[in-house]
């Protein structure tokens, strides 16, 4: 099936011929900050939601790890506390199944008896920077991007475990699997390593048009294809049979898994951006803008990943790596009198409010926004954070608003990157934790220039994974045929006149990046 634009409505025959509706399925989101579990019924309505966060941990400058284990016990108390909730609130609504989306871009390298041996290195880590810079550069290094869709990148998989044969030998000789984050949870599961074709298609080791493992990678990393996991389509599907595991999760034996995709490739699947010419944004701890192609387009500038969503349709797109992190940064560290308020104050608004009172522009104050280096369309993990124009007049608010700019500069600068590869984008649609925050959506319509539309559940990765679910599972799904825009979307209009203040900033934002990359 190839999903189309739009909401897609689902529907199970019963036996007396009647559309039944009453059923659902849980998206399973394993994130960067937090995974969350979310009920939806056929018509994507939310039933119920969970959500449990964790920490990243740095144990020095450059290293970005998280513990697999305490991100495993969050999708298990996830899972449960989403099935209490329904027990209460739905107990005559049956569980379809769940399926599941996740982050890329995880190591954890397990040893013979089923054991992490290293904590899950995430997508924000550099230890690999000089592995990943020297291989660029290579004849091998342009192949590998055709080839497997993967940028060059401390960000691979590739190259991480490049850096550990070289930095790390006795982790990388105990090694007998390298995998990610999903992987573990479904070992844990049902004690068996896979990894599901769009998964697969972001760690720089497979064949993006074979779909298999690609053999000159796996030399260059110095391993073999059996100690990878093996690679299944988005629709794999596994049956729970432990009991006791059952019992922990709250669901009933026999509960189907299905393996789903990749956060980013679920993201547009869940707003709908599935035409040429529509491109979903989503910011949470970091960012990303994305469309749907039906070919594997190589960029010869390296500039935009090729990422699978199934072997006929292809994401293609690119991740910056300070999204929702830099705001949290900005507040913790400049405006902490918002970290001491009640639990029930929404500190965000109190955020959005402060930012709302300063001129777009910020009174030509710019921000380089590369606080953990960059990602696409620069690739540069020693790109730095910077402020540029600082004058007596700027303010805390002013600070706090450019930084939100220059966040949106960095999108934009993908944004660019993707068009020249995939052709013009016309409509934008937005998700991720910042698309609750209507003043950071107004600058993200202003900066691109563009109409954007936010879901009225902004769970997008989650519902996406839903959707993979609902037809791995043998649910009838039926598109229909919407415009551009469901009725329940909020919209945003750019404001032409702000357009070209953001457009002066830009200009100016990309000669600073210019200017400034040799000192970084």
């Amino acid at each position: 099936m190839l999903f189309r634009q739009g909401i897609i409505r689902t529907s199970t025959v019963a036996n007396d011929g009647l559309s039944n509706y009453n059923n659902m399925i849980i998206g399973l989101d394993i994130g960067t900050s937090s995974t969350k579990a979310v009920a939806f019924d056929h018509q994507g309505e939310v039933l119920a939601q969970h959500g449990i966060t964790y920490p990243i941990l740095s144990p020095q400058t450059g290293y970005y790890e998280q513990d697999p284990n305490e991100i495993y016990e969050a999708c298990v108390g996830s899972l449960s506390e989403v099935m209490r909730q329904l027990a209460r609130e739905h107990p005559s609504q049956p569980l379809e199944g769940i399926s599941v989306s996740s982050a890329m871009h995880a190591l954890i390298a397990m040893d013979e008896i089923g054991n992490p041996i290293t904590n899950s290195i995430i997508w924000a880590d550099q230890r690999s920077e000089s592995v990943a810079a020297d291989l660029k550069e290579t004849a091998q290094g342009l192949d590998l991007y055709i080839k497997t869709g993967t940028p060059i990148h401390p960000m691979s998989v590739l190259c991480k475990i490049m850096w550990m044969k070289g930095h790390a030998k006795d982790t990388f000789q105990r090694a007998h699997k390298f995998i990610g984050i999903k992987e573990y949870l479904f070992f844990r599961l049902f004690n068996t390593y896979i990894i599901d074709h769009s998964i697969a298609s972001t760690t720089g080791l497979f064949d993006i048009e074979k779909l298999s493992w690609y053999e000159p990678a796996l030399s260059l990393a110095g391993i073999k294809s059996s100690q990878l996991s093996a690679p299944v389509s988005i629709h794999y599907a596994l049956h729970l049979q432990d009991s006791e595991q059952a019992t922990k999760l709250g669901v009933p034996v026999g509960t189907a898994f299905v393996i789903g995709a990749s956060d980013g490739c679920l993201a547009n699947l869940g707003v709908g951006a599935t035409h040429p010419g529509i491109a979903s944004v989503t910011v949470g701890t970091s960012g990303a803008v994305r469309v749907l192609s039906n070919s594997a387009i190589a960029d010869q500038q390296q500039r935009v990943f090729r990422y699978l969503l199934n072997p006929k349709q292809f994401v293609v797109g690119g991740a910056v790596n300070n999204g929702g992190v830099l705001r949290n940064w900005f507040r913790d560290t400049f405006m902490t009198e918002l970290t001491h308020l009640p639990e029930d104050i929404n500190t965000s608004r109190l955020f959005d409010e402060v930012i709302s009172a300063v001129n777009p522009g910020s009174d030509g104050l710019v921000f380089l926004p590369y606080l953990t280096g960059e990602r696409a369309p620069h690739w540069n993990a020693n790109a730095k954070g910077v402020y540029f124009g600082i004058q007596l007049q700027h303010t805390k608010g002013h600070f706090g608003r450019a930084m939100i700019e220059g966040m949106l500069f960095a999108l934009y600068s993908v944004a660019l990157a993707l068009e020249e590869t995939t052709g013009p984008i016309h409509t934008i649609y937005a998700s991720g934790g910042l698309a609750r925050s209507p003043v950071w959506v107004q600058i993200l319509a202003d900066v691109f220039n563009k109409p954007v539309f936010v879901k009225e559940t902004v769970e997008s990765s989650a519902w996406g994974a839903a959707l993979v679910g609902l037809e791995a599972l043998g649910i009838d799904t039926n598109p229909a045929d919407h415009a551009v825009a469901d009725n329940e979307d909020d919209s945003y209009v750019p404001n032409k006149e702000h357009h070209q203040i953001y457009r002066k900033n830009f200009q100016q934002f990309e000669r600073l990046y210019q200017k400034l990359q040799d000192e970084f």
